[in-house]
């Protein structure tokens, strides 16, 4: 029988103490805590975000299309008869497939859809090899459970933490504007039509539960009637204004390119004065500290908790990763981040370098398997979803 740890709980069991931290007494407090989290791995060569140039992706022709039906479901596995070694050997798109795939769907509160299609500049198509890795292996939540249940305000209330929401379609998502919210596109549309509550889409922001009371002594019955943990927390929530699903999701299936474009971009109705992530291009799995990578979400079996991981990067193709985190549906559209040092800065910096897809069931040899799949975010993914946070290409050249 499994049971539920906290992230401080977790902390001082072993595959923390010895993946990423020194020997610590214990108790220790929990600014200690985060302040070890804080503190990048000591390591002969700083790992460093890569400097390059990012291609522009620009919107061209603007035209409405009929107004979607709201019916299905939000798809928080996805399945897919394509393992990685499949998605390897799919030939890359040409340069018109790829402003094809790259055009975009806008879905507007009012119920608008419009279609935009888009040009490519600055872009050179060339090979990418990924180097063949053990295949990975079959993966549930099973005996040791490695995600840890943040707690506290102090750690709930503060960057990076507060920098993951909660949408009401039962996804998540990570800020990465001040109006801009990355998550996985099969949270809003199932590849055919946009899923129900997607026209009246809202993002939760995690926040302490204040109990109003008009004065003490009412309170003091109040608390004695219905008492509250101290930690217990609720959801602000702010409406979506727009929705942005890159056609590759919708013309796509997990057996073609879809699972390549499961990113979708949401514009809320007004700012949300968080500290939200910045978005950067995905580097090569070795290249990431400790070869890992991290997430935080809204899983569905801890309802009102934020759950935080970190694991080891498997296998990679030119747009997905795949990990062994564990995870469960919820946690869909979480941003994949890692921290390194960004030498034009001079400073450490996390920035968003995938979505988390989900679950990824296949039949390799004869026998399904299950896959945790992230989509990585490629120089063109990353001057489109810049631009639509920017809205211009100037501010979108590096990434």
């Amino acid at each position: 029988m499994q049971t539920k740890r906290t992230w401080v709980e977790a902390l001082r069991g072993s595959p923390f103490s010895m993946a990423s931290f020194p020997s610590i007494p214990s108790p220790l407090p929990l600014l200690s805590l985060f302040l070890l989290l804080s503190i990048p791995p000591v390591a002969p060569i700083q790992p460093q975000w890569p400097l390059q140039r990012v291609p522009v992706v620009l919107p061209q022709v603007t035209e409405d299309r009929p107004a979607p039906h709201f019916q299905a479901d939000a798809r928080l596995d996805v399945t897919s008869p394509c393992d990685p070694e499949c998605h390897k050997k799919a030939l890359p798109p040409s340069y018109w497939d790829l402003r094809s795939i790259l055009s975009y769907e806008t879905l507007h509160s009012n119920g608008r859809l419009t279609e935009t299609a888009v040009g490519i500049y600055g872009y050179t198509a060339r090979p990418q090899t990924t180097p063949a890795l053990p295949s990975r292996r079959k993966r549930q939540i099973f005996g040791h459970d490695g995600r840890f249940s943040i707690v506290g305000q102090d750690f709930l209330l503060n960057y990076p933490f507060s920098a993951a929401v909660k949408l009401s379609t039962g996804c998540s998502g990570t800020l990465v504007g001040d109006r801009h919210v990355l998550t996985a596109a099969h949270c809003v549309h199932d590849g055919k039509n946009y899923v129900k509550g997607a026209q009246k889409l809202r993002v939760g922001f995690l926040k302490p539960k204040q109990r109003d009371s008009p004065n003490p002594a009412s309170a003091t019955n109040a608390s004695n009637a219905h008492p509250s943990p101290p930690d217990k927390m609720k959801f602000q929530w702010i409406r979506a204004k727009r929705t942005h699903v890159p056609k590759g999701w919708i013309k796509g299936n997990g057996n073609d390119i879809g699972m390549d474009y499961d990113y979708a971009l949401l514009e809320l109705k007004k700012a949300h004065k968080r500290r939200h992530m910045k978005l950067g291009v995905s580097p090569p799995a070795k290249q990431l500290p400790g070869r890992r990578v991290q997430f935080s979400g809204y899983d569905n079996d801890r309802p009102g908790q934020l759950v935080y991981r970190f694991c080891r990067a498997g296998e990679e193709t030119p747009d997905l990763l795949y990990q062994h985190c564990d995870a469960q549906p919820g946690a869909s559209g979480s941003g994949i981040y890692a921290r390194m040092w960004d030498r034009r800065r001079r400073r450490w910096e996390r920035k968003v370098i995938g979505v988390f897809s989900g679950h990824q069931w296949v039949d390799r040899d004869g026998a399904l398997q299950e896959f945790n799949v992230a989509v990585r975010v490629t120089p063109l993914k990353y001057a489109q979803i810049c631009y639509w946070i920017k809205g211009n290409y100037v501010d979108c050249r590096e990434g």
